[in-house]
Protein backbone atom coordinates (compact mmCIF):
# COMPACT_ATOMS: atom_id res chain seq x y z
CA UNK A 1 0.00 0.00 0.00
CA UNK A 2 1.25 3.46 -0.85
CA UNK A 3 2.01 5.41 2.31
CA UNK A 4 3.03 8.99 2.98
CA UNK A 5 5.86 9.20 5.48
CA UNK A 6 6.04 12.77 6.79
CA UNK A 7 9.41 13.41 8.40
CA UNK A 8 10.01 16.55 10.50
CA UNK A 9 13.70 16.91 11.31
CA UNK A 10 14.88 18.27 14.62
CA UNK A 11 16.20 21.76 13.90
CA UNK A 12 19.41 21.38 15.94
CA UNK A 13 20.28 18.00 14.36
CA UNK A 14 19.48 19.38 10.91
CA UNK A 15 21.54 22.50 11.53
CA UNK A 16 24.48 20.42 12.75
CA UNK A 17 24.31 18.28 9.60
CA UNK A 18 24.06 21.40 7.42
CA UNK A 19 27.09 22.94 9.16
CA UNK A 20 29.26 19.85 8.84
CA UNK A 21 28.18 19.30 5.22
CA UNK A 22 26.42 15.95 5.74
CA UNK A 23 22.75 16.95 5.49
CA UNK A 24 22.41 16.10 1.81
CA UNK A 25 24.51 12.95 1.94
CA UNK A 26 22.60 11.60 4.96
CA UNK A 27 19.24 12.22 3.31
CA UNK A 28 20.49 10.65 0.07
CA UNK A 29 21.79 7.58 1.90
CA UNK A 30 18.43 7.09 3.63
CA UNK A 31 16.49 7.54 0.39
CA UNK A 32 18.82 5.12 -1.42
CA UNK A 33 18.06 2.57 1.29
CA UNK A 34 14.26 2.98 1.46
CA UNK A 35 13.76 3.52 -2.30
CA UNK A 36 10.72 5.83 -2.22
CA UNK A 37 8.30 6.29 -5.09
CA UNK A 38 8.75 10.05 -4.64
CA UNK A 39 10.28 12.41 -2.08
CA UNK A 40 9.66 16.12 -1.63
CA UNK A 41 11.25 18.46 0.88
CA UNK A 42 9.48 21.47 2.34
CA UNK A 43 9.39 23.68 5.39
CA UNK A 44 6.56 22.56 7.68
CA UNK A 45 5.80 23.87 11.16
CA UNK A 46 9.03 25.85 10.87
CA UNK A 47 11.14 22.71 10.41
CA UNK A 48 12.82 20.84 7.59
CA UNK A 49 10.32 18.27 6.42
CA UNK A 50 10.31 15.39 3.96
CA UNK A 51 7.13 14.13 2.31
CA UNK A 52 8.16 10.66 1.24
CA UNK A 53 5.92 8.24 -0.62
CA UNK A 54 6.74 4.57 -0.17
CA UNK A 55 5.08 1.26 -0.95
CA UNK A 56 4.58 -0.80 2.20
CA UNK A 57 3.47 -4.38 1.75
CA UNK A 58 3.63 -5.17 5.47
CA UNK A 59 3.50 -3.08 8.67
CA UNK A 60 6.77 -4.67 9.80
CA UNK A 61 8.53 -2.50 7.19
CA UNK A 62 7.84 0.66 9.19
CA UNK A 63 10.93 0.48 11.43
CA UNK A 64 13.20 0.17 8.38
CA UNK A 65 11.63 3.36 7.00
CA UNK A 66 11.51 5.34 10.24
CA UNK A 67 14.63 4.41 12.22
CA UNK A 68 17.15 6.02 9.85
CA UNK A 69 15.36 9.38 10.23
CA UNK A 70 15.05 8.97 14.02
CA UNK A 71 18.75 8.18 14.35
CA UNK A 72 20.16 10.67 11.84
CA UNK A 73 17.91 13.66 12.57
CA UNK A 74 15.99 12.98 15.80
CA UNK A 75 12.96 13.30 13.51
CA UNK A 76 9.25 13.20 14.30
CA UNK A 77 7.28 11.06 11.87
CA UNK A 78 3.74 10.40 10.82
CA UNK A 79 2.54 7.75 8.40
CA UNK A 80 -0.73 7.68 6.50
CA UNK A 81 -2.18 5.88 3.50
CA UNK A 82 -2.03 7.79 0.22
CA UNK A 83 -3.79 7.28 -3.12
CA UNK A 84 -3.20 8.31 -6.70
CA UNK A 85 -6.14 9.14 -8.96
CA UNK A 86 -6.41 5.54 -10.21
CA UNK A 87 -6.74 4.30 -6.61
CA UNK A 88 -9.51 6.81 -5.96
CA UNK A 89 -11.31 5.70 -9.13
CA UNK A 90 -11.19 2.08 -7.93
CA UNK A 91 -12.74 3.23 -4.64
CA UNK A 92 -15.82 4.78 -6.30
CA UNK A 93 -18.08 1.74 -5.70
CA UNK A 94 -17.26 1.76 -1.98
CA UNK A 95 -17.87 5.52 -1.82
CA UNK A 96 -21.22 5.12 -3.59
CA UNK A 97 -22.17 2.32 -1.18
CA UNK A 98 -21.34 4.52 1.81
CA UNK A 99 -23.34 7.41 0.35
CA UNK A 100 -26.33 5.10 -0.16
CA UNK A 101 -26.11 3.74 3.39
CA UNK A 102 -25.15 6.89 5.30
CA UNK A 103 -25.46 9.90 3.03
Amino acid sequence: MRMLLQVEMDTEKGNAAARDGTLGSKVKAILDQIKPEAAYFVAHNGKRCGLIFVDMTDPSQLPALAEPFFLAFNASLSVQPAMVAADLAKAEPAIAKAVKAFG
